[in-house]
């Protein structure tokens, strides 16, 4: 899935200004990933009610959901007339817990949060079961407030079942928007203005509306010839399709930065997260990259600390950053997720994860 995010976590973004003539309705405190920020922009253009307070969730890591908490409480103590309400990955997976903050007016998963009907006066709380969704109406945002590239979603959800996540279950299966709906997004982004275009999901090469990743951005590109920039959030080194690889090679408005989903620099650390990659795939696909784009920006997600990793192992990660030479690594401490399977192996001291 794609990790990074538009603020580290902890840092709620918050969409309140107008923007493009659109007037001042709900303030949404953003947490999480690129997915989270586009969807919060679908929450502003349907929450028409300046008195309440969305709390968009993560939930990839245990401070993420703390931050949430926090921002639940701040904005609770500082406008305690306004309604709360909190949706987001957190939320779906736990919304009794949400439900029972003080302060919290209503609950919506992922999929409710999206709909107009949930933000109509009087609406009850909703959170339905994700692992049965297969397909979602596809949204239409005018813009992005206080960002100079937008985001794109298209794609959802998550097949694969790695051990220290639990995304999957707040996200549900994977699906794919239509190319032309896509199309139509990036159109209607570049008429507000915005030059530059990053498309998101959480696992972007699962990708699948009749066509690979690699097909769509190509076609995508020769769709929207005005569009100058386009990006990719984080990509699965096991899953890059052959044409992804053209296009990289081809297209100078593909922007030359790949950032890994690569979580560990070691094969036996890799086999017990259930990743589909090892770690001279890893290597391959950067030195791929480098061939074909010089100069091309290389970054990568790791995990530090995962449970049974020891410090051989870890040395063999930071073996392997050095030989990829990869100049922006993003590290995570493992943080353990009730009903992921990593959270019942045997577990590396938090302390210990930090140095």
């Amino acid at each position: 899935m794609d990790r990074r995010r538009p603020r580290p976590y902890g840092r709620a973004r918050r969409h309140q200004l107008p923007r493009h003539g659109r007037a001042v309705t709900a303030e949404v405190l953003t947490f999480g990933c690129r997915l989270n920020a586009y969807e919060s922009e679908v929450i502003r253009n349907l929450a028409h009610d300046a008195g309440t307070i969305v709390v968009n969730t993560c939930a990839v890591t245990a401070e993420a959901e703390r931050q949430c908490r926090r921002a639940i409480a701040r904005a609770h103590r500082d406008r305690p007339d306004a309604t709360i309400v909190a949706t987001g990955c957190a939320v779906q997976l736990d919304p009794a817990r949400w439900a029972a903050l003080p302060g919290v007016s209503r609950v919506l998963g992922n999929i409710e949060k999206l709909q107009p009907e949930s933000w109509r006066p009087g609406a009850p709380a909703r959170v339905a079961d994700i692992m049965d969704v297969r397909a979602d109406a596809p949204h239409l945002v005018p813009g992005f407030d206080g960002r100079a590239r937008a985001f794109v979603e298209i794609q959802q959800g998550c097949d694969h079942r790695c051990t220290f996540c639990i995304i999957p279950f707040a996200r549900g299966p994977s699906r794919s928007v239509a190319l032309d709906a896509i199309v139509r997004q990036v159109r209607s982004l570049l008429s507000g203005g915005f030059n530059e275009v990053v498309l998101t999901g959480v696992d972007i090469c699962s990708y699948d509306a009749g066509m690979p990743l690699g097909t769509m951005v190509r076609r995508l590109l020769a769709a929207v010839p005005e569009l100058s920039r386009l990006r990719l959030s984080s990509l699965d080194p096991a899953a890059i399709d052959a044409d992804l690889w053209d296009v990289l090679a081809e297209e100078p408005r593909l922007m030359p930065h790949l950032h890994l989903s690569v979580q560990a620099g070691s094969d036996f650390v890799l086999k017990r997260m259930k990743r589909r990659h090892g770690r001279d795939n890893a290597l391959a696909v950067i030195d791929r990259a480098r061939r074909l784009r010089p100069g091309i920006a290389i970054g990568a997600d790791l995990i530090a600390g995962f449970p049974t990793e020891t410090d051989a192992l870890f040395v063999e990660t930071l073996a392997f950053i050095d030989e990829a030479a990869i100049p922006y690594v993003h590290v995570f401490p493992y943080s353990e997720r009730p009903g992921a399977p990593a959270s019942r192996m045997p577990a590396i001291p938090v302390p210990d994860r930090r140095d």
